[in-house]
């Protein structure tokens, strides 16, 4: 067994043991947002209440520039009914597609911030991209935890683990809590697919094999997705599926597709899509842990766009 196989023994391990004892399993809440079809999730330890939230979102009306909490205060709402306690803010990587909700639901929730120690790579790109000067770390300073591949942490009494799965970005992660993975936007539904890798940084090749890495974990391993856009014949968003319905049904990485033909296929997607609608103010908020950039002299925070630079 190699060094980088050891963080997936030891996450397929745990998911045994979680499948085996009902104690181990976490409670898992939804909270789909349809505007940017992006699902926030609350996770928690039945045992204890002790509770992290992945994936957050923040409402921004592009038009009118205003931010409001709607869908977080949805999550406020959640936890407080049920007497938990956050002990993580977990972001799967930095989204270009919503605002993150972070530093709200850290000031009425509390818990600790997290991402990908990645994310030095795409605040130094986009850093740059964005002008943003001298003033904006890009160090990671933002987040309270900086996770590697294989890192543990713990949500009440059950344990996570951390996996870096890039090729989307450079920064994304998966983790594993429990016999459930959330894992950002590596793959969607079977029957949509697989996320883009034609941002800066992101590299078709790469995520093919951070999805077998993903799709090596048991079959039954749960897998919730950050975002769903309800693939032509479907009527109806879904966020959940297994490892096993991955392998056997994904549209464009099952079992029989290999590296080469995922690529081309990819690559070619790829070139047809426009950016996210959000990209602009999205990364500049997310690299920043969720929070606007500074304010200027006058009180207001202004999102840039770059013209001509993408």
């Amino acid at each position: 067994m190699t060094k980088t196989d050891l963080p997936l023994a030891e996450a397929a391990a745990q998911i045994s043991r979680a499948q085996r004892d009902v104690q181990r399993r976490p409670t898992i809440a939804g909270f789909f947002d349809e505007s940017t079809f992006t699902v926030s999730y609350v996770v928690s330890d039945p045992a204890t209440g002790g509770a992290a939230v992945i994936d957050s979102v923040l409402d921004y009306d592009a038009a009118s520039g205003r931010t409001s909490f709607a869908s977080a205060d949805r999550i406020v709402e959640y936890v407080e009914r049920n007497g938990l306690t956050v002990d993580w803010l977990i972001e799967t990587h930095a989204h270009a597609d919503h605002l993150s909700a972070a530093p709200y639901l850290q000031d009425k929730l509390g818990g600790r911030l997290a991402i990908g120690a990645e994310i030095v790579r795409v605040q130094e790109v986009f850093g740059k991209l964005f002008n943003a000067g001298t003033e904006f770390q890009r160090d990671g300073s933002q987040f309270d935890r900086l996770f590697t591949d294989g890192e543990t942490f713990r949500i009440g009494e059950l344990e996570g683990i951390a996996l870096h799965v890039p090729g989307h970005t450079p920064a994304d992660m998966a983790f594993i809590i429990g016999d459930a993975a959330f894992i950002g936007d590596t793959m969607f539904m079977p029957d949509y697919g697989t996320a883009r890798a034609d941002f800066p940084g992101g590299d078709a090749g790469q995520l093919y094999r951070s999805i077998r890495r993903l799709l090596s974990l048991p079959g039954e391993t749960r897998l919730f997705l950050c975002h769903d856009y309800k693939a032509p014949g479907r009527d109806v968003f879904a966020w959940e599926t297994t490892v096993s319905q991955q392998r056997e049904g994904n549209v464009h990485v099952r079992d029989g597709v290999n590296e080469d033909e995922f690529v081309a296929m990819r690559t070619s997607r790829d070139k047809t899509l426009a950016m996210p609608n959000l990209i602009m103010p999205s990364v500049q908020v997310n690299i920043r842990g969720g929070h606007l950039p500074e304010p200027e002299d006058n009180g207001v925070s202004y999102i840039k766009i770059p013209v001509n630079a993408l």
